[in-house]
Order: structure tokens, then C-alpha cells, then sequence
């Protein structure tokens, strides 16, 4: 199956995606000569960034996207490269000081199983950081659902209705303190975007959200629906300009003790 990961899509709001990114390496200490891990990479140009960062002598971005990565030769080097493989199965048989990972998460369900078992890929003193969207109750995700169990879509879609594996914030915190993990600092934070209009939510939802309808529906008929959402969720929000748009996410951060 071809990837519905579009990188031009995607990077339309990169230098709002880019922030949260900040935001979690911020907490991040350096680990000079250390080894680090960031799941759900992309094309790599973050990764970069916190592979020059940490000091780390090797870091191994990894990502599903076969799309994605064939945009990652330009930042691969100096200990820095690149591979394809799935978070939940991802097994390099090594642990790492830093196992990082940004907005990547949500695309994998069982959080209850899934974070325990990467913390497995944590070195003793190491660090577990991630990030993750928190906004599957905003219009812009609800209309996507409610769209999707319309007709022709619904039948398209074999019924299959996109859940949200991401906890509370309070849940992560708990987890990982029962894994013995301290220096906890886990917060949902409000990120606030100013985009050109409303309809600018539907070019923001198609590069993320609505990949998971893409890659389930023949495209004429997914065009059919990208029509039938931005109808349905302009209805919803009205028509602005500009149009500020709220974006919860949750960031995590802790150290294996």
C-alpha cells in the first residue's frame, strides 16, 4: 500500500508543527557521545535538530513512511541516519539514552501496552520523552468522524471509524511512575495558531488526520469527501478570517532511574 503520508501536505504549517518540537527538546538534557532513538521521524529535518542538540554520537530516526523518509538524505550524517520501521514493533535489540518521539504516538493504538513497552528501549539514567496531539474533541477531528459514518464513506470504509489511542495527562504521569521512572514533567498545553481562514483547518487536518481516510478510500471518492468535510465543518465553525485555531497537546518527559 502506498503511503498517504504527503510531506508537501504536511509541511504547509511546519513552522506550526515545529513548535511543540521545541517545546519537548527543551526538557531534553544533552547527552554528549550518547545514543538516541526518534520515533515517527519524518523526513528527518527535526531529527537534525535534535541529534546537533543532545551531542548524541548516534541517533536513528524511524519512521513508517517510506514517503517521508525518501526526504531524509540531506540531514543523515555525522551520526545521524535513518530507518523504516513501526513503532510498536521496533525492536534494535540496543537501549538508548534518549528515546524521543513527536507527535507520532497517536497513530499507534494501546497506549496501555504500547508505553511500557518502549520504555524497554530506555538505558538506566535515560531519558523518555514524547509529545502527542490531545484534540480529537476539537470540530475539526469530530466533523472528520461524523463525515465518515455518512454514506458512500461509511460503506467505503468497511464501518472502520478512526479511534484515539492518547490517554489523559495524568495517565502518562501515573504509568510512568509505577515503571520507576522519576523527574516526571507531563503537561497539556494549549498551542494557539493563526491561520489564514477556516478553511485553511481543513489544508491543516488533511496533511495529518485525514491520512487515515486517504490510505482506506479510492481516491476520487475520498476527494468526494474532503469536499463533504469542508462543508460540514465550515457549517460548523463558521466562516472566518482569520481564524484562530486551538490545538491541545500533551508532552512528556521523564528519566529512568
Amino acid at each position: 500500500m502506498t503511503s498517504p503520508w504527503d510531506p508537501a501536505q504536511y509541511g504547509r504549517f511546519s513552522n506550526e508543527r515545529t513548535q511543540p518540537f521545541l517545546d519537548l527538546l527543551a526538557m531534553v538534557a544533552p547527552v554528549p557521545g550518547g545514543r538516541v532513538v526518534d520515533l515517527g521521524c519524518g523526513t528527518g529535518e527535526l531529527t537534525r535538530l535534535l541529534h546537533d542538540r543532545t551531542a548524541a554520537a548516534e541517533t536513528v530516526g524511524v519512521d513508517s513512511s517510506e514517503t517521508m523518509l525518501a526526504n531524509s538524505a540531506p540531514f543523515a550524517g555525522g551520526g545521524l541516519r535513518f530507518e523504516q520501521a513501526d513503532i510498536e514493533t521496533y525492536s534494535p535489540g540496543i537501549r538508548f539514552d534518549v528515546v524521543f518521539s513527536n507527535a507520532a504516538y497517536q497513530w499507534v493504538p494501546g497506549h496501555e501496552t504500547l508505553i511500557p513497552g518502549l520504555t524497554a528501549l530506555v538505558a538506566p539514567g535515560g531519558q523518555f520523552a514524547f509529545q502527542v496531539p490531545a484534540n480529537d474533541d476539537h470540530a475539526s477531528h469530530v466533523v472528520a468522524r461524523e463525515v465518515a459514518a455518512e454514506e458512500p464513506y461509511r460503506t467505503a470504509l468497511g464501518g472502520h471509524a478512526r479511534t484515539w489511542p492518547v490517554m489523559k495527562p495524568e495517565w502518562y504521569a501515573e504509568t510512568l511512575d509505577a515503571l520507576g521512572f522519576v523527574d516526571l514533567n507531563v503537561r497539556m498545553q494549549v498551542y494557539g495558531h493563526h491561520l489564514e481562514s477556516t478553511a485553511s483547518v481543513v489544508e491543516w487536518v488533511k496533511g495529518t488526520y485525514l491520512t487515515d481516510y486517504a490510505r482506506r478510500m479510492p481516491a476520487e471518492l475520498y476527494e468526494r469527501y474532503l469536499v463533504r468535510y469542508r462543508e460540514a465543518l465550515l457549517a460548523r465553525l463558521g466562516e472566518r478570517s482569520p481564524f484562530f485555531y486551538t490545538y491541545k497537546r500533551i508532552l512528556v518527559h521523564a528519566r529512568r532511574a
